[in-house]
């Protein structure tokens, strides 16, 4: 079943997504949403992971988060030390 919504283009392009939509997708405040433009058409996509947020460098992108997160667990662990 295809749902229908009609929504206003505000001014630089900003467009309202109804709540209920959002809720129903788990769209959040800071989310990232992918658009497809086909033909006439704007497809809006919730990407499910990150590999597919970053379709051909999904791969790269999962190990720099990996790498980030590495890093700030050890900023952590230094600044707990650091505190004793």
């Amino acid at each position: 079943m295809v749902e229908k919504y009609t929504v206003k283009v505000y001014e630089k392009g900003l467009i309202i997504i109804p709540a209920e939509v959002r809720k129903k997708l788990g769209i959040t405040p800071g989310s990232v949403l992918q658009l497809y433009i086909e033909g006439v058409s704007i497809r809006i996509v919730v990407p499910q992971d990150l590999k597919s947020l970053f379709g051909a460098d999904g791969e790269k992108a999962i190990e720099v988060t990996r790498l980030i997160l590495e890093e700030k667990k050890r900023e952590r662990e230094f600044e707990i030390r650091a505190r004793l």
